[in-house]
């Protein structure tokens, strides 16, 4: 196995001159930075993370804290966020090590032990109970998610409030009067997570401001109960037609439930998605979708992660605009 000694023999350089080029503490000149950067790919060097994390105060290792409560809800769209993660650190040299735990003090100890370079966390509740913790660290925190508090931590997600807006919106600009939205899963409202509030609360706001009458039903993702959302949003609102599918694990059996009613989409009923748009468009009936970016929020939190590490990026909140999509899912209401 090859040494930094052996690296620095072949570059014709002194060994401290290679762990100047490791570590990046002092200028190194183009050319000399070349002959070491090709010796180490000729001698096919790796230094070891240990040494690396001593020569650098830094692990190259970024902490994504995954609540399973998290993939029993959302498992796509946390699927889809954890790739963009573990691409984009990659990409930065970094490895990943994943939480699945939302005890805060696992997630204290896992930072106080100087084991990650910053840490990224999932799940968010409004009043979420780590946030205290986080932001007394010394690494960085990105949430994926915004809390009604973030206490100084940075977050990035999707502007689900105005996608909610923008779903009411799109609907009334079709015509329609009666709508209702088929939410997150029950737990997920109960708890306050804050995709599953945001979106209700801009739903509402804007339906409510267009004079449109309508409701909102958690939905879940059997078959059974999400025909049972769909039976429960036809009661509550007379003469439905249209209905924004927050869910993504809900949406085949929303269009099943409509089919065994004999409601045609989009001449009986409009639908329309909240949801990663590669989701949306490979059902039975193709989804008219507000995309989730979940892989774009993944990648972004990873680069939020990388350029606070040294402390000169401000704290900020990045919110994704929504776009709609449509696929022919929306149309104008029966007569």
């Amino acid at each position: 196995m090859a040494t930094i000694a052996d690296v620095a023999e072949l570059a014709g350089v002194s060994s401290s001159t290679v762990s100047y080029v490791l570590s990046g503490k002092r200028p190194i000149s183009a050319a000399t930075r070349a002959r070491v950067e090709r010796a180490i790919r000729d001698l096919g060097f790796s230094p070891h993370a240990g040494a690396r994390a001593l020569a650098t105060n830094k692990t190259n290792v970024l902490g994504l804290v995954v609540p399973l409560r998290a993939l029993e809800s959302n498992s796509a769209v946390v699927m889809e966020i954890v790739t963009g993660v573990i691409t984009a650190a990659r990409e930065n040299d970094d490895d990943v090590l994943v939480l699945t735990d939302e005890d805060v003090a696992d997630i204290h100890r896992l930072a106080a032990g100087s084991r990650v370079d910053a840490l990224i966390l999932m799940d968010i509740e409004r009043q979420d109970p780590r946030l205290p913790v986080l932001a007394a660290l010394r690494q960085p925190s990105i949430l994926v998610g915004v809390p009604s508090d973030a206490q100084g931590l940075s977050c990035v997600d999707l502007d689900f409030t105005a996608a909610g807006r923008l779903a009411a919106a799109h609907l009334a600009d079709h015509g329609h009067r009666s709508i209702a939205l088929l939410g997150a899963p029950e737990s997920a409202i109960a708890r306050h997570a804050n995709y599953a509030v945001r979106i209700i609360d801009g739903f509402r706001t804007e339906a409510g401001r267009l004079g449109m009458r309508h409701t909102v039903v958690p939905s879940e993702p059997s078959y059974p109960q999400a025909a049972a959302a769909v039976a429960r949003a036809r009661a509550e609102v007379d003469d439905l037609t249209a209905i924004v599918v927050h869910n993504e694990a809900a949406m085949p059996g929303v269009l099943e439930a409509l089919a065994r009613e004999g409601l045609r989409v989009p001449e009986d009923v409009s639908v329309l998605a909240v949801s990663p748009s590669s989701l949306a468009s490979h059902l039975p009936v193709p989804l008219s979708v507000i995309d989730v970016p979940s892989v774009e929020i993944g990648r972004t939190a990873v680069s939020m992660a990388v350029e606070r590490q040294d402390g000169a990026k401000p704290v900020e909140t990045r919110l994704l605009a929504p776009v709609l999509t449509e696929h022919g899912s929306c149309g104008a209401p029966r007569a």
